[in-house]
């Protein structure tokens, strides 16, 4: 019976679980989260004060649950950008900016002596999710709608990365043109429309009003206009970058999760519309959609679980 840290880094905040993992099944045991605002930190400080601030606000969570678990085998961290599959290095976060080339694991194990890896977060997602479905799947995409949108694809069973650690980045596809300035440095990018960044700006265009993408799900479905208008927007803007992901990873099993999958029934219309619209004639009604089913703890889960196969492949 394995006991192991599993850490879900978000712009607005962190959450820590504990995760035990016997005979093949994951178990949460308990969880903590913690405000961190990694975000605007990241935008309001140099780069090498931001690092410390983040890799401080980890360590402080860790030391919390340690004396209680004693017992911990390794940590794994879901980290929201580009992540090296050799050195685990984080090459660069566009939703933290500044950070660049970023050693996390390797300053974290000196701090916590514990083995830690880093992997991206939506793949860490796609991970624990792939696994609460007991392998029922061999292949399977899935997309993360928070702050921004992030893509992991399990192939074959196995979570794929890509060489150089930007596999399914997919809230970089662009599908405006010369639109919202990404923090990647393009326009267009997806994410500026179909996270709740994107709705809360999408809001803000129409109404001059700057609200959370929590408080316009609920102007939307109290009737408002511009609120059903900004989620239709996101549900469209996230099927045009789907419809060329399934053109290349012929995959047939999708699942949405995320923070503001909560309000996937005000995207859901407009989203499926597009899809099948965009998709080639041959794929059309063979995709099937679902929600994750782990919320909110996919990440830590994955992370935990990604970080045990690593100490198992270590020599």
């Amino acid at each position: 019976m394995t006991k192991l840290i599993g850490i879900d880094v978000g712009g607005t905040n962190l959450r820590l679980g504990i995760v035990q993992y016997f005979d093949h099944q994951a178990v949460l045991l308990e969880e903590a989260r913690f405000q961190a605002d990694f975000s605007d930190y990241c935008k309001s400080h140099p780069a090498d004060i931001a690092c410390q601030k983040i890799l401080s606000t980890i360590a402080s969570a860790i030391s919390s649950v340690q004396e209680k678990h004693a017992d911990i085998l390794a940590v794994g961290i879901g980290f929201p950008g580009f992540i090296d599959p050799i050195t685990q290095t984080i090459s660069q976060s566009p939703n933290l900016p500044g950070l660049r080339n970023v050693d996390l694991s390797n300053d974290l194990q000196r701090l916590i002596a514990l083995p830690v890896i880093t992997q991206n977060d939506a793949l860490a997602a796609a991970y624990g999710e792939y696994m609460s479905l007991g392998n029922d799947l061999q292949n399977m995409i899935y997309l993360g709608l928070g702050t921004g949108v992030g893509g992991g694809l399990i192939l074959n069973g196995l979570p794929f990365q890509g060489q150089h650690g930007v596999a399914m980045e997919v809230g970089h596809i662009i599908t405006q043109p010369q639109g919202r300035l990404c923090g990647c440095g393009n326009r267009g990018c997806m994410e500026q429309y179909a996270s709740a960044t994107g709705v809360a700006n999408s809001y803000f265009d129409s109404t001059g009003q700057q609200l959370e993408a929590v408080d316009i799900a609920e102007r939307a479905n109290q009737g408002d206009a511009q609120a059903i208008a900004a989620y239709e927007l996101a549900g469209i803007s996230l099927a045009q970058a789907l419809a060329h992901i399934l053109k290349t990873i012929d995959v047939t099993d999708i699942l949405i999760g995320g923070g503001m999958s909560a309000a996937w029934p005000l995207m859901q219309a407009k989203f499926i519309q597009q899809l099948e619209q965009d998709l080639i004639p041959a794929l059309r009604g063979k995709m099937n959609i679902h929600l994750a089913s782990l919320d909110d703890q996919a990440g830590m889960i994955g992370a935990a679980l990604l970080a045990y196969g690593h100490q198992q492949t270590l020599p």
